[in-house]
């Protein structure tokens, strides 16, 4: 650590508080006590009714959501893939693409508002404005009870959880408890929150220390690393210069029309954020190391030397959690 001398005694004091939780002086043993620090651990996943998650599952993977039979929530939120897509823009039910880079589902239910304009507050008005959006599922809730009631094994399915049997409400309701249980826990980094200090590696723990120094918490912060907060996506310089402006560069002036709220989106989560390319709502940066680039000049409006940019980068792929017992 010979190049930066001067950054010793505020790192063993700061942030990571103690030599210990950052690796230094290797004799000691990692702490058994939770860190003390801004972010946490994600909770475990929760313990809802079996019936009514079994069900969301299956409702999250049913194609007759969609007009015509071409698309489930499945299709756009591969659990395979970072619970986001695997291109830049998901195709609608009509094979055309649509106008936002589809964020992950795996821990939406811990955002203070879901889209990339907030519009909503619930998942289960998500799922009603994406099963009736023209430009994704393109149906409408009449046609999908329709189409569930007519298969045996839903009303059966339904039944048992719901007293009213299939509706609208009850669709929307099993979705989103399903939705509820995909969360991501035992990531490395809230390994080492719990006090496992010895699962990161030094360059690790200098990454978060310089994701803390250089100001990324202010926005990406919370249990979620993110999505608890608006912010201008353009702070320090103009991220649409120069580019033919688009309605959904607007942001959360097309929900409130307040001059204010152009081009400002809802922060998003960074859990995850290794295997969840492309990035922003226009999925321009295809590369981590294209979206850190990104961040640091419109956002912060800094330049990072390439040793702190690189161990950023080291530490947020220890934001990577689990599903189903396994990596994603």
């Amino acid at each position: 650590m010979s190049r930066h001398p001067s950054r010793s005694p505020r790192l063993s004091l700061r942030g990571l508080g103690l030599a210990v939780a950052l690796g230094l002086g290797a004799a000691q043993p990692a702490l058994a006590a939770p860190l003390d620090e801004p972010l946490t651990p994600l909770p475990p996943v929760p313990r809802l009714d079996p019936a009514t998650v079994e069900l969301g599952r299956q409702l999250f993977n049913e194609k007759r959501l969609s007009v015509n039979g071409s698309l489930s929530c499945a299709s756009c939120h591969r659990l395979a893939t970072g619970g986001a897509d695997d291109k830049p823009f998901s195709l609608g039910f009509d094979g055309q693409p649509v106008k936002l880079n589809t964020p992950t589902v795996f821990n939406a239910s811990l955002n203070f508002k879901q889209f990339w304009n907030g519009r909503v507050d619930t998942l289960e008005a998500q799922i009603e404005q994406v099963v009736i959006s023209p430009a994704e599922m393109g149906s409408d809730w009449k046609t999908v009870v329709a189409n569930l009631t007519a298969i045996p094994q839903y009303q059966a399915a339904f039944a048992q959880v719901y007293p009213d049997g299939v509706t609208a409400a009850n669709v929307q309701n099993a979705l989103a408890t399903y939705e509820r249980t995909l969360l991501t826990p035992n990531s490395r980094f809230d390994q080492y929150l719990q006090g496992n200090t010895d699962i990161l590696t030094l360059e690790e723990k200098y990454g978060y220390q310089r994701f803390k120094e250089y100001g990324c918490i202010a926005c990406h912060q919370g249990l979620n690393i993110g999505g608890n907060m608006f912010q201008k996506f353009g702070v320090m310089d103009d991220y649409f210069k120069g580019r033919p402006p688009t309605e959904t560069d607007l942001g959360r002036y097309l929900v409130t029309h307040d001059e204010e709220d152009r081009n400002v989106f809802k922060v998003p989560s960074l859990r995850n954020v290794a295997v969840t390319a492309p990035y922003f709502h226009d999925a321009s940066a295809k590369t981590l190391e294209d979206a850190v680039d990104v961040m640091f000049r419109f956002q912060l409006g800094r330049v990072p030397s390439a040793e702190d940019k690189d161990q950023i980068i080291k530490f947020l792929k220890t934001l990577t959690g689990q599903w189903a017992g396994k990596p994603l």
